[in-house]
């Protein structure tokens, strides 16, 4: 298998620093490309105003550039949409599912927690249906597997046995992360579970300003925490295991160099 790092939609949010959309696309022998999170999505970028809400643009502030999309990136690469036959995703807001409706022809993968909370999208405004109104193939689990002491869903359907996903519940009612064995190592997107790495570090204190995005996007706070000692202890004794988040330039960077140079 074969993992290429993608920032897939650069923001500034409206308390301040800067974040990408730190997304997966995984070459496999017998399952073609697997896309983990989408980013932003070229659809979106094309005409943010009508495919964005306004709230998610004010606090966001994407750049919508339509040459960080996935579907661009994977042109550059030498594919095209239809061979992305798989997208497996960590959640369902606009900066991890946004780009869906560039890959008409992938079958979606999410935990059945999060895709039930997503149907209730008219009474809960951080989903927006539209995003995923087009969407041919859903395939959703339950957890029921271990994975490192994680509860895990394994076994994803279509998908190689190295792809498992991690609930990871606080962010959303379905959070979760995605687990990627390639190389002889394991990369565990974490999704939304954490927003600046300084929150791993039990020696320090997170700035303001993410403690406070962390508290206004947490539907479920005390998980949320709880989920942050449980990747604390990972990272602190799995050296077998790389854990970054959806938007830290900071992980992206490296992880992305340390690909480029194997």
């Amino acid at each position: 298998m074969k993992v290429h790092h993608l920032n897939c939609g650069s923001f500034c949010p409206l308390l301040g620093g800067e974040a990408v959309c730190h997304c997966l696309l995984l070459e496999t022998a017998a399952h073609g490309l697997v896309l983990i999170d989408t980013g932003i999505g070229h659809h979106v970028s094309e005409d943010p105003r009508r495919r964005m809400s306004r709230m998610n643009r004010w606090t966001l502030r994407p750049r919508f550039t339509l040459e960080e999309s996935a579907l661009t990136q994977l042109g550059a690469l030498g594919f095209s949409p239809d061979d992305v036959r798989h997208v497996v995703l960590t959640h369902l807001d606009v900066d991890h599912a946004g780009g869906l409706r560039d890959f008409p022809r992938a079958t979606v993968h999410v935990y059945a927690p999060e895709r039930a909370s997503a149907e209730r999208a008219p009474v809960d405004p951080r989903y927006d249906a539209a995003l995923w109104r087009d969407v041919a193939r859903w395939e959703t689990y339950e957890d029921g597997e271990t994975w490192l002491g994680f509860r895990a869903a394994r076994d994803l359907r279509g998908l190689p046995p190295e792809v498992l996903l991690v609930p990871l519940v606080g962010h959303t009612r379905g959070h979760t992360g995605v687990a990627v064995e390639a190389r002889g190592r394991w990369l565990l997107h974490a999704g939304d579970a954490y927003l600046d790495p300084v929150e791993l570090d039990p020696g320090r204190t997170a700035p303001w300003a993410t403690r406070l995005a962390a508290r206004v996007t947490s539907t479920l706070p005390a998980a949320r925490r709880a989920n942050l000692e449980r990747l604390r202890e990972l990272r602190r004794t799995q050296e077998g295991v790389s854990v970054f988040s959806a938007h830290s330039p900071e992980e992206y960077r490296a992880l992305s160099a340390g690909a480029a140079a194997r």
